[in-house]
């Protein structure tokens, strides 16, 4: 079941996503090549912990339960990688995702950065991501479905030559991390037949993931860690995003920058 936020839950929930931001632009300041994604990680628990933020992702259950904070994910890993001792490489696509619960309400955003300079495709890998995610919160203000705004994200995706990963979406948010509905990126039979009306008080995480070759992904032997089957790179964006009766407000405003404000 779907619920409606007030605008004071709104606005609590927008503490949450500072915090988030503020993440982010740590993990952007480091990125650099020689950082290990453990040493990114660490940093963001240290912050998590000093905002008195609950992480949202370390111990969730699986195979084995998550052990970070945040997911980390380089070139061909689309999503929940894992943060270890892998350093950066110049080149690199990396994908940070990370989520705080604050006076009991969570924020959660993902990123895609690049690892100093990269060549023109893995640009337009970048700039395609950012504007597929971007287009769905300028829409979500103007249409009276998802389904309308996700038919726009995958035909600019697919428009750039780039695949849509349909196996992961995103997904409402509140007390809880996942919350309903499940947000695709794409239009399928079940969406139009289950479609989400766009109105004041939903709160969605909204998170297209694409990918440079086929869409077609798989998990790594660690339990956690989703690829691209084809190994050919990926990126992620995502921000939390409530829709207000003045139009749609990033919650988690601030996040892919590299200034601290």
């Amino acid at each position: 079941m779907i619920t409606l936020k007030s605008p004071r839950e709104i606005a609590l929930m927008r503490a949450a996503g500072r915090v988030v931001a503020d993440a982010h632009h740590l993990a952007a300041g480091m990125i650099r090549p020689g950082v290990t994604t453990g040493e990114i990680d660490s940093a963001i628990e240290r912050l998590f912990a000093e905002k008195n933020a609950v992480p949202l992702f370390k111990g969730v259950p699986g195979e084995v339960p998550f052990p970070a904070v945040t997911c980390i994910s380089i070139n061909d890993e689309v999503v929940h990688g894992i943060p270890g001792d892998r350093a950066l490489r110049e080149g690199d696509l990396v994908s940070v995702d990370t989520g705080c619960r604050l006076d009991g309400w969570c924020g959660d955003a993902a990123w895609t950065y690049a690892v100093g300079p990269v060549d023109s495709h893995d640009q337009q890998l970048l700039d395609v991501g950012q504007d597929v995610l971007q287009l769905a919160i300028d829409q979500i203000g103007r249409k009276r479905y998802w389904s309308e705004v996700a038919a726009l994200m995958e035909q600019l995706a697919e428009a750039a030559g780039f695949g849509v990963v349909q196996e992961m979406v995103g997904h409402g948010i509140g007390r809880e991390m996942h919350e309903d509905p499940q947000v695709p990126n794409f239009v399928s039979d079940e969406l139009r037949k289950d479609d989400i009306r766009l109105e004041p008080g939903l709160v969605l995480a909204i998170e297209p993931m694409l990918t440079a070759g086929s869409r077609e992904i798989g998990i790594l032997p660690d339990h956690w860690t989703i690829a691209t089957v084809d190994g050919r790179k990926s990126v992620h964006f995502e921000q939390t995003v409530a829709l207000t009766p003045d139009g749609p407000e990033v919650l988690t405003a601030g996040v892919g920058s590299r200034i601290i404000d």
